[in-house]
């Protein structure tokens, strides 16, 4: 309730607190609620006339405001255009008094202060932040398909200057209070840990008691309020410069950064409150558009992992504080290094001494990693080189809470493994195989305790991808998914929760899609068309690409496993296996689909075509070479992986499409502007699905309509009900 989200206090007689705290919650959001009671709290202050200061602050470390309440945001999102306009000119108007009153205002912020929260503080005249790590300032609307709506273009730019607020708006990253006091957006930053839990508190009176005295604040004011002092030239090149850059990062799938861009250098030569009244109208432009019901949907996928899932009813989670990773390779380093970044103490085992003085300097150059240097801090280094622990002995992996297997991919090496080292674990110790392909339930069956293993498949690179498939076997017990679950959370990953399969959840959907890719070069299509067919529907990189990147010899692998399991949808592509037969394995050995040079600067080699490539491809032609519009191919990548998809649930390898979505997201970087392969279905419409599925018959069974499929179909409805 209001009454209970924002009170209203007087530390001294004439300083006024506003401290929000959402009980309900963790954290704080500007809900209609919290803004009507803003509104009745500022009319009081107006009334009482005596008062020098208004500190707005947050009760709970570590969380200032999250932003507008975006399950409000769902309710309007089939609301006219002139209704949101109103809504964001309302929210400007209320924000702006806190800038128009006989008072300071000071925004107290310790930890996230984002969205509509960067809004409000904006609007206050002075912004003070701590120093902990946890704070974060920025506006990541353009994420959600929009850009700020109350007030976050017109403000912003006229107090840190426009280049400065078109960075932080239209990239829609935060940033820390370091980079924010440079900007000019925090006026000052401490360090709370000297100061009690009252020093913040009291450093924004102290900051009020200042500015009543030197009237500065009232300068700015005047300043702030009127349009920005910038050339016609300067603004010109701004606009240019901004512009070409922001196509190039969105490659021109987000239309919310190139129309906060328009916004912000259409109002630079008027007073805020004429450029807020444009925000306003941009603002409502982008509400409920496709990208936006897309990226909403992102949003909650993700909100709905972080809060639910994987947790069964009675299950006890073991709390994980130590870990043992198997196998000192790649995958090996980047799960350990996943848990040194957390202070989980871990054992980085393999069966050579090289190889583990290999992987644990990995490990190390990985935590300790600065930005700022472009290379490892030796002090950071040092400090947590006491958390990995490099070993030949099964011995040290035994005194784990959980051992992640990250071995080769082979069955008999891994299940040899596991014989060998679970009798020396305690009886609670948790296994784990980092295997993407091979079934769960087969690597337990010489287990005496396969309740007490699972799956815990991450992805490559471990640092960037978050996802991690936690998979159950016939015998894992739910206090063991419970607990790989939580501890993937604690490792800061998103894991998904599954029934054991081939190929699992997310390999199990890529092979229809990079294999048809493959089928097509031999049909006539070109690696250039092929490519730009996917990526111009979003994908993150071509098919082709992906191949030389995750590797020939592990896609003939995953391929033969998925095609034992599935022989009447699975068809081989002869260009796989004739690369795979000429060494041409991928980047990681210079030449694949594509030759590679050497890597530069430490960014991935870049590949240049091979006439080798193309005369395997046209010895892999299969009857007249065809001719393929940009739609045929991307319905002819894309659809098998839809129909894949609905098989994958109709097994109930998971149970919900909202797993399958995020899984594809997260696994695969299927594009989130998309809202998922699901939400991208119900965009096109079942039936139309079906339609185009009846079109590609003759090519076989994957790319039949399911059981599922074809229900929905007929009713016209809906993967998300």
């Amino acid at each position: 309730m209001a009454g209970t989200t924002l009170t209203l206090s007087f530390p001294e007689s004439d300083i006024a607190v506003l401290t929000l705290d959402d009980p309900n919650s963790g954290a704080n959001v500007l809900s209609r609620h919290v803004l009507d009671a803003l509104d009745q709290h500022l009319n009081e202050l107006d009334q009482r006339g005596n008062v020098a200061g208004v500190v707005i602050r947050s009760a709970k470390p570590g969380m200032f405001i999250a932003g507008a309440d975006l399950k409000e945001f769902m309710t309007w999102l089939d609301t006219p255009k002139s209704e949101i306009a109103s809504h964001c000119r309302r929210g400007q108007k209320l924000f702006a008094r806190l800038s128009r009153g006989n008072y300071v205002s000071v925004a107290a912020i310790d930890g996230t202060c984002v969205g509509g929260g960067a809004e409000l503080s904006a609007w206050c005249d002075r912004r003070i932040f701590t120093t902990s790590e946890r704070t974060g300032y920025g506006f990541p609307e353009v994420k959600l398909g929009l850009f700020p709506g109350w007030g976050g273009t017109a403000r912003t730019p006229r107090m840190i200057g426009l280049s400065n607020a078109i960075e932080l708006v239209t990239g829609g990253e935060s940033i820390d209070p370091k980079t924010a006091a440079a900007m000019g957006l925090a006026n000052d930053v401490i360090d709370v840990r000297a100061g009690g839990a009252d020093a913040l508190l009291n450093a924004a009176i102290r900051m009020i008691r200042a500015e009543q005295a030197s009237q500065e604040f009232r300068r700015d004011r005047e300043r702030w309020f009127g349009p920005i002092d910038i050339s016609e030239t300067e603004l010109g090149f701004l606009g240019a410069t901004a512009n070409g850059y922001i196509q190039q990062q969105t490659k021109g799938h987000y239309p919310a950064p190139l129309a906060a861009l328009e916004v912000m250098l259409g109002a630079a030569g008027l007073d805020v409150d004429a450029a807020c009244a444009m925000e306003a109208d941009g603002f409502a432009n982008l509400f409920g558009s496709p990208t936006n019901r897309a990226l909403l949907n992102v949003f909650f996928l993700n909100d709905r992992n972080k809060k639910s899932g994987g947790t069964a009813a009675g299950a006890k989670p073991k709390k994980i504080t130590s870990a043992a990773v198997v196998g000192a390779g790649i995958m090996g380093q980047g799960i350990a290094a996943a848990n040194v970044k957390r202070n989980i103490p871990v054992a980085l085992m393999d069966t050579d001494q090289a190889v583990i003085a290999r992987g644990v300097q990995g490990v190390l150059n990985e935590v300790a990693y600065n930005k700022q240097l472009k290379a490892p801090d030796v002090k950071k280094a040092v400090e947590l080189a006491p958390l990995v622990n490099g070993t030949l002995s099964d011995v040290e992996l035994s005194r784990a809470d959980i051992i992640i297997e990250a071995i080769i991919e082979k069955r008999e090496a891994k299940q040899k493994f596991f014989a060998r080292v679970e009798p020396l674990t305690g009886n609670e110790t948790i296994l784990c195989s980092n295997t993407s392909t091979i079934p769960i339930s087969l690597l337990a069956n010489s287990l005496d305790h396969p309740e007490r293993f699972c799956g815990l498949h991450f992805f490559n690179p471990v640092r960037q991808m978050p996802l991690v498939e936690v998979i159950r076997g016939r015998k894992t017990s739910d206090d063991t998914i419970t607990s790989a679950v939580a501890y993937a959370r604690a490792l800061g990953k998103s894991p998904i929760v599954m029934n054991d399969g081939p190929g699992f959840l997310v390999n199990r959907l890529l092979l229809p899609y990079m294999n048809e890719a493959a089928l097509l070069l031999s049909e006539g299509a070109s690696i250039k068309e092929v490519e730009r067919a996917a990526k111009s529907f979003g994908m993150p990189m071509g098919p082709i690409t992906l191949y030389d990147v995750v590797g020939l010899d592990v896609a003939v692998h995953a391929g033969r496993t998925l095609a034992e399991a599935f022989p009447d949808r699975v068809v081989g592509a002869p260009i796989i296996d004739a690369l795979f037969k000429a060494g041409r394995l991928g980047q990681k050995v210079g030449k694949g689909f594509f030759d590679y040079g050497p890597p530069r600067g430490g960014k991935p080699p870049r590949g240049t075509d091979s006439p080798e490539t193309h005369k395997l491809i046209d010895e892999c032609r299969t009857g007249t070479v065809k001719k393929f519009s940009q739609e045929e191919l991307i319905d002819r990548m894309f659809l098998p992986m839809l129909v894949e998809a609905t098989r994958v649930l109709e097994d109930k390898i998971v149970t919900d499409v909202r797993d399958v979505d995020l899984g594809l997201i997260l696994g695969i970087g299927f594009p989130p502007f998309h809202g998922g392969l699901f939400f991208w279905a119900d965009q096109v419409g079942s039936a139309k699905i079906v339609e185009k599925l009846q079109r590609y018959a003759a090519l076989g069974k994957r790319f039949e309509p399911t059981t599922m499929l074809t229900k929905l179909s007929q009713s016209n409805g809906r993967f998300y009900e």
